[in-house]
C-alpha cells in the first residue's frame, strides 16, 4: 500500500465509527474524485471495499441529493434479497414437507419436526428450490416450529376407579396416622448394573479435577458373575433400602419389610398391632401374585401384626411415596458415579440424607431367591385373606395365624 493510501486508510478508520454504510459509501467516493486519475482503485484499497462500489458512490455524488429517512443507511428495498423473496415457492414447499411429519396441531403456536434442517435442504434443492440448512432453519423459526424433546402426559388408559382408590388410600392412611399406627411405602427400584474395571457408565455427574472423568467401559453388558443390585425401599419417617444381589421376587420384598420391622418399625411403634403397606400394582409386590400374599402371611404370624395392604391402581406407579421421597434422592446422591460393587451401592445409599432430615438406612442380603415359585389354592386360602368391600383385590387385610406350640 502506497504512502497515500496509508494516510487515507488511517482518515476512514477514524471516520467509520460515526458514520453509517451510505455515509461512508459517499467518503470513499469523494476521496476518490479528489485523488484524480487511478483514485477509484487507491480508495478501494484504503477503504477495503470493491471498485464497484466507489463508482456507485462516484455516480451518486454526480446526481441530485436523495431524499433519505436520517435512519437509513440504503434506499427502501435495498440489501440482500431474503431467501423466500427471491424464490417465492420456497416457504410453501418447505411447508409441504414439513406438515406431513407434524407433531403439533395447526392452531398450536409451536410446531417440530422429525426431519433435519439439512434433510429438509437436500429434498428442498431436488425439487428446484436451492437452500442451505442454515436458511431452512431460519424459515422454521419464523414459522414457529422449534426443537423439542418428549413430554410424558399421557398415562394411557385409566382405570375407571383409579381416583376413587387414591381417596380410599389417604382415607385409610389417614385414619391409621391419627391412631399413631405405622404407614409404610414400598417399591423396588431400577435394577443397577454393578462391577469393577471398567465399570458402567452412571448417568449424571460430579465434581472431579479438570478433564479426568472416571473411565467406564464402552458397553454396558451385565457381568454374570457379579449380577444386578436390587434395592427394595421401605419409606416411613425414617427409610431403609435392602439391596439384593439376585432376584427381585416377592419372597425378597417381604424379607426387605421383615428386616425393616426388626430394625426400625418394632422399635419406632412398640404398642403397634396393624400396618398398612402402600404398594404398587405389579412388580415383586403385585396385588396379582400369590408369593407375595403367603409370604406376607408368614411376616403377620411372625410379628403378631394385622397387615393391611392397599395397592396403587395400575399405571400410577410414580405417585408412590418411596419413589419421590426416597429413590429420587438416592438417584441424585450417586449420579456420576459408578457403582463397582454391590457394597458400594448399599454404602452410597446409606449416605443419602436430605435438608428435611431424611435418613436411610442400607444392608446387603446375598440370599437366593428362586423365581417361579407355585402357590397353590389350598396353600394360598392358608394365609386368610380378606378382601374390604371397595376393590377387595387391592384392598385386603392379612391376620396372623396363632402358632402352634408343642406339648
Amino acid at each position: 500500500m502506497a504512502p497515500d493510501e496509508e494516510v487515507l486508510a488511517q482518515k476512514f478508520a477514524d471516520l467509520w465509527p460515526h458514520l453509517n454504510e451510505r455515509q461512508r459509501r459517499l467518503v470513499v467516493g469523494a476521496e476518490a474524485k479528489a485523488l484524480g486519475r487511478g483514485g477509484v482503485t487507491a480508495a478501494a484499497r484504503a477503504a477495503g471495499i470493491s471498485r464497484p462500489t466507489v463508482a456507485k458512490a462516484l455516480s451518486e455524488l454526480a446526481g441530485p441529493p436523495e431524499a433519505m429517512a436520517p435512519e437509513r443507511s440504503r434506499r427502501p428495498g435495498g440489501g440482500r434479497k431474503r431467501a423466500g423473496d427471491l424464490d417465492v415457492g420456497l416457504v410453501d414447499a418447505l411447508e409441504a414437507l414439513v406438515d406431513p411429519d407434524s407433531r403439533g396441531g395447526l392452531e398450536s403456536p409451536l410446531r417440530w419436526t422429525t426431519k433435519s434442517t439439512r434433510q429438509l435442504a437436500d429434498a428442498l434443492c431436488a425439487a428446484g428450490h436451492p437452500v442451505s440448512h442454515v436458511r431452512v432453519a431460519e424459515i422454521l423459526h419464523s414459522l414457529n416450529y422449534s426443537l423439542q424433546g418428549n413430554a410424558k402426559t399421557t398415562e394411557g388408559a385409566q382405570h375407571a376407579d383409579r381416583d376413587a382408590q387414591f381417596r380410599y388410600i389417604n382415607k385409610t392412611t389417614k385414619a391409621r396416622l391419627r391412631r399413631g399406627l405405622p404407614v409404610i411405602s414400598v417399591d423396588t427400584k431400577k435394577k443397577e448394573l454393578v462391577g469393577e474395571d471398567p465399570g458402567y457408565k452412571n448417568g449424571g455427574s460430579e465434581w472431579r479435577p479438570k478433564a479426568s472423568p472416571v473411565p467406564v467401559g464402552v458397553h454396558d453388558f451385565p457381568d454374570p458373575k457379579v449380577g444386578k443390585a436390587v434395592p427394595y425401599g421401605v419409606y416411613d419417617i425414617g427409610a431403609r433400602v435392602l439391596v439384593g444381589a439376585d432376584g427381585d421376587t416377592a419372597a425378597f420384598a417381604v424379607q426387605a419389610l421383615r428386616r425393616w420391622w426388626d430394625s426400625m418399625g418394632s422399635k419406632a411403634y412398640p404398642s403397634a398391632e396393624k400396618l398398612l403397606i402402600c404398594a404398587d400394582a405389579g412388580g415383586s409386590n403385585s396385588y396379582r401374585t400369590r408369593l407375595w400374599k403367603t409370604e406376607l402371611g408368614s411376616l403377620a404370624t411372625e410379628t403378631g401384626l394385622t397387615i393391611t395392604v392397599c395397592h396403587f391402581p395400575p399405571g400410577t406407579s410414580k405417585w408412590n411415596k418411596v419413589e419421590h421421597r426416597l429413590f429420587s434422592h438416592i438417584t441424585m446422591n450417586w449420579r456420576g458415579h459408578p457403582l463397582a460393587s454391590h457394597e458400594a451401592v448399599v454404602e452410597l445409599i446409606a449416605a443419602t440424607t436430605t435438608r428435611a432430615s431424611l435418613t436411610v438406612k442400607a444392608e446387603l442380603d446375598r440370599n437366593l431367591y428362586p423365581k417361579g415359585i407355585k402357590i397353590s389354592n389350598a396353600e394360598l386360602a392358608v394365609v386368610g385373606v380378606t378382601g374390604h368391600k371397595f376393590h377387595g383385590e387391592w384392598n385386603y387385610d392379612i391376620q396372623p395365624k396363632r402358632r402352634v406350640t408343642s406339648p
